[in-house]
């Protein structure tokens, strides 16, 4: 079993930047990857960054690229999002998500992805 628990969302400007934080506990977190989602209301789950137990690959979804970076502690069970450039569509909470993992690539879909975090809202508004 692995728990998360993600922090550091909030209302920001346009323009801004936030550091979301998930942090695990309770089973071998070195081996699972890590996926950061968000859902809009009235929108389906989007996968927006992922990255590899090994911390050797990273993945985003195109429309945060260049604006967001997702890194990872492994000795502090924790991986963080750290997003610049804030838009106003980036409003959303953010789940964090994990799944066991060998291979190094990770995935975007919130399929392979078992345990989940209870989320923290993003709102970017003047």
């Amino acid at each position: 079993q692995l728990q998360l628990v993600e922090s550091g969302g909030g209302l920001v400007q346009p323009g801004g930047s936030l550091r979301l934080s998930c942090a695990a506990s309770g089973s071998t977190f070195d081996y699972h990857h890590i996926g950061w989602f968000r859902q809009a209301p009235g929108k389906e789950r989007e996968g927006v960054s992922c990255i590899t137990a090994s911390v050797k690959s990273t993945y985003y979804t195109d429309s945060v690229k260049g604006r967001f970076t997702i890194t990872r502690d492994n000795t502090r069970s924790t991986v963080y999002l750290q997003m610049n450039s804030l838009k106003p569509e980036d409003t959303a909470i953010y789940y964090c998500a994990a799944y066991p993992g060998m291979l190094n690539k990770c995935d975007l879909s919130p399929h392979p992805y078992g345990y989940w975090g209870q989320g923290t809202q993003v709102t970017v508004s003047s």
